[in-house]
């Protein structure tokens, strides 16, 4: 029998640190890198990381380096597990130790500000042709937390080569994480980066007490933008209503423990965003998002009224409240216009 493929996760945050334990778990060997060989130390000493996944163990084959040559060894599939506004930065400084053959998965979510590009458009541009038929991106309604204590959850794996997907898929496929192919990366890419701008509108809801009839109008307006976006831009609406774009929502809008709920609520609770970005150890997606995805919006000629409104209060000090009574009184309209 056929030993697992090598896997590489580039990246120890708390979403990096659970697929690497969840994969360690399921008897793949794995290594996972860190940004620094202090970091590498203080992980593969205290085996577990107690900064972003307390309490998660690690199994005993799980090995941590901040060397990349070490961690890319003879993989035949690259997680690239990073925030996105980092994730060029990364990858470049990754890049010259991947594997000829090498798959590389994109598990961030998130679009670049400047470029507006999703992480598949950085991979493609980043790396040689060669590996143009060998990039995938996962998204879905992944709450690390959950995940990390065994709760059951699924995931979507999109590639245009399904080749690529489907081994992806077969590597983190376990009874208690369930994974889904899929061949439209532009609609798995922009549902599970844009949900994170409409969690902030809902974590606000949240924090002003507003209610579940306001929150049901955020998730399903905001899906409704989502979509308009993500169909522009070359997606299969039907996407955005799978895991990756309502699924994601969901979830991502109904959890405290998402960070971008977290972000919204307090927010609207009184808080300033540059304490609220300052006291969180982990990067909260929708704050840069907004901005990335409102220049998209722009220059698609895409209406988006709640990212426009997340981008006025996080990067223009807009009253929250004030906010939303002006998605309140915007012009009346047909639901479908």
């Amino acid at each position: 029998m056929a030993s697992p493929a090598r896997v590489a996760v580039i990246g120890a945050g708390s979403w990096g640190t659970t697929l690497a334990v969840l994969l360690a778990q399921k008897g793949v060997p794995v290594t996972l890198w860190t940004r620094t060989a202090e970091e590498a130390t203080r992980l593969q000493t205290a085996r577990e990381n107690r900064e972003f996944m307390p309490g998660l163990r690690f199994p005993a084959e799980l090995v941590i380096t901040a060397v990349a040559e070490r961690a890319l060894e003879r993989c035949a599939l690259a997680l690239m597990v990073v925030p996105a506004q980092t994730f060029r930065a990364n990858l470049r400084h990754i890049r010259a130790w991947l594997p000829a053959e090498a798959i590389l998965l994109s598990c961030a979510k998130g679009l670049e500000i400047g470029t507006t590009q999703r992480m598949s458009e950085i991979l493609a541009e980043e790396l040689p042709p060669a590996f143009h038929d060998r990039i995938a991106v996962l998204s879905g309604p992944n709450l690390a937390s959950e995940i990390a204590n065994g709760l059951p959850a699924a995931s979507v794996i999109a590639a245009p080569n399904l080749a690529a997907a489907r081994f992806a898929q077969a590597t983190l496929m376990l009874p208690r994480f369930r994974v889904y192919t899929h061949d439209d990366v532009i609609g798995v890419e922009l549902g599970g980066a844009l949900k994170n701008i409409i969690a902030i509108a809902a974590g606000a809801v949240d924090g002003f007490g507003f209610g579940d009839n306001a929150k049901a109008l955020v998730l399903t307006r905001g899906l409704a933008e989502m979509t308009r976006l993500a169909s522009v831009a070359g997606a299969n609406p039907l996407t955005l209503a799978g895991l990756a774009g309502m699924g994601d929502l969901i979830a991502t809008c109904g959890s405290t423990r998402s960070r971008n709920h977290q972000v919204g609520e307090r927010l609207a609770r009184g808080e300033t965003i540059d304490a609220i970005r300052a006291s969180m150890k982990m990067v909260a997606e929708g704050v840069p998002t907004a901005k990335a995805a409102l220049q998209m919006a722009r220059r698609l000629s895409v209406e988006m009224p709640i990212t426009e409104q997340v981008h006025a209060v996080v990067f223009e000090n807009k009253d929250p409240r004030q906010a939303m009574l002006d998605l309140m009184t915007r012009t009346a309209k047909h639901e479908l216009e």
